[in-house]
């Protein structure tokens, strides 16, 4: 039985050895709309604040994973995202203990400002969905859906 095994995985290992004679063409148009489909404007009607969110998965995780709109409250939003973002500054001035590739930016949210909610909506699931695929926790809450 073990010779078995060890032929399935050396017989794996050889077929994925296999070495391609067509040539590689490289379609930036794929790359464009990847960029696209990966960008998020958040943006409101009410206020004239804007947020822009390029990473790849994040608007497909916030389509089909996230609550919908109207499930928390905006003062939910506003407050959960104070204590993110005060994290996420924090990180991002101590590039030494946090990867520096993580937090590259801060973030500047002012808790007197009314963004509205489709703003705080977006970022506070950006929270969630960085939390989650970089195995972070900015603070004593899980970052659960």
């Amino acid at each position: 039985m073990r010779k078995l095994a060890s032929f399935i995985i050396l017989l794996a290992f050889i077929v994925s050895c296999k070495s391609y004679q067509d040539k590689q063409v490289i379609d930036n148009d794929i790359d464009q709309n990847l960029a696209k489909n990966d960008t998020v404007s958040i943006s409101s009607d009410e206020t004239d604040y804007e947020i822009l969110i390029i990473e790849p998965g994040f608007n497909v995780w916030l389509e089909s994973v996230a609550r919908p709109e109207g499930y928390y409250s905006q003062q939910f939003l506003e407050s959960r995202n104070a204590l993110y973002v005060q994290a996420w500054n924090q990180r991002n001035l101590q590039p030494q203990t946090y990867d520096p590739n993580l937090y590259e930016l801060r973030i500047d949210y002012d808790t007197t400002t009314d963004y509205g909610y489709e703003v705080n909506y977006k970022l506070y699931n950006y929270f969630i969905y960085f939390q989650r695929k970089y195995k972070q926790q900015l603070t004593g809450f899980i970052p659960r859906i």
